[in-house]
């Protein structure tokens, strides 16, 4: 009898080792086949990017002759000549006027979306649903349709050739999506912290920036990384309100050096466009753990 159940045991632990071992192979083979593809789509959305870097370090010449992104005999007189410029300013001008436009604006965009958002988020209000409603609205309307009366306005105002109309508006919480986001966002978060500290006697604004700023870190981190991509991409707004080539912000220096000669260099052109777009990388990369737990946050109810 013992001889008879011993082989049958010894048959079924073969016959689940096998199965096993197929089944692992079927998921290390589905896990290689997913990261295969998600590598190639990664290399194809990272390739203009990558031969843009190797662009920067060609001649003019080899630009055209070498489409590969990787340069036959590479050099770094795209980054120096082109840091020169055509104009009395180096390219570390531009940079400074676009960091003195991006940080206030990225701050007035913080505070007063912040302070907006809390107000529509926690009290109540006569008209509370219609103005939320309108500011929802503008997010329906293009730039174009307000740029013309935005014109007009800080014409009148004396603002123009300053970086007045770049910061204003976001001081006071001119960007709706930004609002529309952190509502969201602080509609997850439980009142009951706040309860407790409007109890021991915390005010409004108290409230605000002691216990509701803390947990609105992460949404926070989003507005300001989007805030500082979007400005730093900005064009249209410094080219209607910047008429002054010492004020230009890097998008305006970087269409300038092209519009100076019909001859002009590519190697130069690519150089700095790698430089512009490295601020922007290395803020992201660096805010990427909250700007995901942002967004992810952000879309969820309480």
């Amino acid at each position: 009898m013992v001889e008879h159940t011993l082989p049958t045991a010894i048959d079924r632990d073969t016959d689940l080792e096998r199965s096993t071992a197929r089944e692992n192979l079927r998921h290390t083979v589905i896990a290689a086949l997913r990261y295969g593809l998600l590598l190639v789509v990664g290399l194809v959305m990272l390739y203009p990017l990558i031969w843009l870097v190797g662009a920067s370090f060609k001649t003019n010449s080899e630009i055209f002759a070498n489409p590969g992104f990787i340069p036959q005999s590479p050099t770094a007189s795209g980054y120096v000549e082109g840091w020169k410029t055509s104009t009395p300013y180096t390219f570390g001008r531009f940079f400074l006027n676009t960091f003195w436009i991006v940080i206030p604006k990225v701050i007035g965009t913080a505070i007063s979306c912040t302070a907006v958002a809390y107000g529509f988020a926690r009290f109540e209000f006569p008209g509370k649903k219609i103005l939320f409603a309108s500011l929802i609205g503008t997010l329906l309307l293009p730039n174009v349709v307000t740029r013309i009366p935005q014109y007009v306005l800080f014409r009148d105002l004396g603002w123009l050739d300053t970086f007045l109309p770049l910061w204003v508006p976001s001081a006071f919480a001119g960007d709706a999506f930004f609002v529309f986001m952190l509502v969201q966002f602080l509609r997850a978060i439980p009142r009951d912290m706040e309860e407790a500290a409007r109890v021991d006697g915390a005010t409004s604004w108290q409230t605000l920036v002691f216990i509701v700023v803390p947990l609105l870190a992460p949404a926070l981190v989003s507005v300001c990384l989007f805030q500082f991509m979007w400005t730093m991409n900005d064009f249209l707004g410094p080219l209607v309100y910047v008429s002054s080539v010492e004020k230009y912000p890097i998008s305006l220096a970087l269409k300038l050096s092209i519009d100076t000669t019909e001859a002009f260099q590519w190697n130069r052109v690519l150089s700095m466009s790698v430089l512009a777009i490295t601020p922007a990388l290395v803020v992201f990369f660096l805010a990427q753990k909250y700007f995901i737990q942002g967004i992810s946050t952000g879309g969820i109810k309480g």
